[in-house]
């Protein structure tokens, strides 16, 4: 069992648990990811590294309730327990001294955002880092961000909150007003991440990007992860979870996350009429 140190909410159904994992803390470095189960019954769920204390021995994991087990799992307090907690796994973050990058963080991957920026300034890079969610009530952790990046640009969709717009209405304005960035990285929904490749592909930016596939055991076994890159097939939880933007197969990610929505939908009504997910459900 794994204890959860510390739980904060950040957003409307967005957590913040910093989890006690020595060993995973110990080796864990900026971008890779872990999977956990919060009981013996419960659903393999991937979130990527938000940050690390080796010396305290915890993981700090981010996630929206978007689903029946992460809203089970938002269901946690501090003090609680979870069952399974397997990492660090995936390859981590290439960070070297490329000049200026800059971070692309949509909604939640503000939060695995935050370690590879903090890791690229180490470098001695120049890093700029572009936030963006649906509405003000969304954004969480600017002053973290700004820790981390030389400049900070934030954005709202609904215009909420400092601006108007999509992050990648920041980013093409930065790019044409400051000049291409020798390396661009994105991490947010599979939509936001194409729209930032399609966008750096006109300039012919380097773009890396982070995918969360559906995963199964998170060691290349079971192949659920599959992803098309350069028209090899990859696996998220071996070979990435970054690939390079300009080539992942977006339009079979899409497809493949939307796969088992019936399934979903059909857990959240049983949890919701009381059944907890695993009776016979008539509503």
């Amino acid at each position: 069992m794994y204890q959860i140190v510390s739980k904060k909410t950040l957003a409307p159904a967005i957590h913040e648990y910093e989890i006690l994992a020595p060993k995973v803390a110990k080796k864990a470095r900026a971008g890779q990811f872990v999977i956990l189960r919060v009981d013996e019954d419960g659903e393999r769920i991937p979130l990527t590294i938000a940050d690390y204390n080796r010396e305290a021995g915890t993981i700090t994991v981010v996630f929206a309730e978007a689903g029946y087990s992460t809203g089970k799992l938002g269901k946690l307090e501090a003090g609680d327990a979870v069952q399974d907690f397997v990492g660090p796994l995936g390859v981590p973050s290439h960070v070297d001294k490329f000049g200026k990058v800059v971070m692309v963080a949509g909604g939640v991957g503000v939060a695995p955002v935050f370690p590879i920026a903090r890791a690229m300034k180490a470098a001695g890079n120049h890093v700029v880092g572009i936030m963006g969610a649906r509405s003000k009530d969304l954004i969480f952790w600017e002053q973290r961000m700004q820790e981390v990046c030389h400049q900070l640009l934030v954005t709202t969709d609904d215009g909420s909150y400092v601006r108007k717009g999509f992050v990648t209405d920041v980013l093409r304005q930065y790019i044409e007003e400051a000049g291409r960035p020798d390396l661009v990285m994105a991490i947010g929904p599979l939509p936001m991440m194409r729209a930032v490749a399609d966008l750096t592909r006109e300039y012919g930016i380097k773009t890396m990007v982070s995918l969360n596939s559906i995963m199964v055991d998170g060691t290349g076994m079971c192949g659920a992860c599959r992803v098309t890159v350069g028209g090899e097939t990859k696996f998220v939880c071996v070979d990435g979870p970054e690939f390079d933007g300009h080539l992942v197969d977006f339009a079979e990610q899409l497809m493949r996350s939307r796969k088992y929505k019936a399934e979903e939908q059909l857990a959240l009504n049983r949890a919701g009429c009381g059944c907890g997910g695993g009776g016979k459900c008539h509503g």
